[in-house]
């Protein structure tokens, strides 16, 4: 491929393909690498069904092309991937002429667009969570000053000290609630942004879940060690992936597996911005799954899928990463559940 080619295809946001007259892999741009979830160095020399799985129409649309020495798109192509199962794409092929033949495929994901509608959705969610939130927080937080400052004259009229211990509890109590609801009102504020170490986030809270229930959950991790710095509040993203791996262990009931992965991710788009580099962190469970009922309302703050759970925690999470211009989703089936946090790399 000349070099001025070779640097535009890099940039695009489609995912190209370059295959030589074997149909062997040429080139992978970082788009189809991102799309899906193969390194292309690795896959140069392979044939398109040592890549893929579910090859008959692409195979067809290739042939099509070839012999008519033209342009085909097939607008509806189910392909196989080892990362993803199948997607649903709409394929160009295109013969080119260099130095020998080539065949050119342009992959686009057909749901791209309702993946963006989802994105779009869920950050509208988010401002409303947080309005919700902070008007929760502002109604809890008014009459706790009245119940320190009533305990407070309670413990001046009792005599005995054991029972100045109960007012004292309350007097704390208080003092945590009223803390955490001023985080509630104002988190925008408290952020302190750093260049961080995700697998330090990740090994914190893998350290404290692991702390509250040391026998029965596993815990393992699964990291990309070249991954480059993030620049965020590390005690923010703590908190976010804390609640994520809380409530999976809780799902559990704190026995099970559950896999920390972090990635790269090519030519992302995050926040209505495509990101060249972003950064890929999973949570899976071997849990039962979210139900039905509750996957279009799990980041709804007050909504849980157990009596006593206060459904604060995925909302939380959600708030955070929104603050961090990323984004994070879930797909959940009995047996695996996998939380999907994306952030952009400076």
């Amino acid at each position: 491929m000349p070099d001025l080619t070779h640097l535009a295809v890099e940039y695009l946001a489609t995912a190209v393909i370059l295959l030589d007259d074997e149909a062997r892999v040429v080139y992978f741009n970082p788009a189809a690498e991102n799309l899906f979830d193969v390194s292309g160095k690795n896959m140069q020399g392979h044939t398109v069904q040592q890549v893929f799985t579910h090859t008959e129409q692409l195979a067809s649309a290739m042939q099509h092309a070839m012999q008519n020495d033209a342009s085909y798109i097939e607008h509806d192509l189910t392909l196989g991937t080892h990362a993803h199962g199948k997607l649903h794409l709409r394929c160009t092929a295109t013969p080119l002429q260099f130095s020998k033949q080539y065949l050119l495929l342009e992959f686009h994901q057909i749901d791209r667009s309702l993946k963006l509608a989802r994105e779009e959705q869920m950050l509208e969610q988010t401002q409303a969570n947080r309005l919700l939130l902070r008007n929760l927080a502002h109604e809890i937080k008014n009459p706790l000053g009245g119940i320190r400052g009533a305990a407070q004259l309670l413990e001046q009229e009792l005599d005995k000290p054991a029972l100045q211990e109960y007012t004292q509890v309350i007097v704390q109590e208080a003092d945590r609630l009223r803390i955490l609801m001023e985080t509630l009102l104002s988190p925008q504020n408290g952020s302190h942004n750093s260049a961080l170490n995700v697998h330090e986030v990740l090994d914190r809270v893998r350290s404290l879940v692991l702390a509250e229930m040391p026998e029965g959950l596993v815990i393992q991790q699964d990291y990309d060690v070249s991954l480059p710095p993030l620049i965020g509040d590390k005690e923010q993203l703590i908190q976010a992936v804390l609640n994520i791996v809380r409530n999976a262990a809780q799902a559990m009931q704190w026995k099970g597996i559950i896999v920390m992965r972090t990635r790269i991710a090519r030519q992302v788009t995050l926040s209505k911005r495509l990101h060249r580099l972003a950064l890929k962190v999973q949570i899976i469970d071997s849990g039962p799954g979210i139900p039905d009922e509750l996957q279009d309302k799990i980041f709804y703050p007050l909504v849980s899928g157990r009596a006593d759970g206060h459904g604060l925690g995925l909302s939380l999470a959600q708030d955070y990463v929104n603050q961090h211009h990323g984004t994070i989703e879930f797909e959940s089936e009995p047996g695996n559940t996998c939380f999907t946090v994306q952030l952009p790399l400076p």
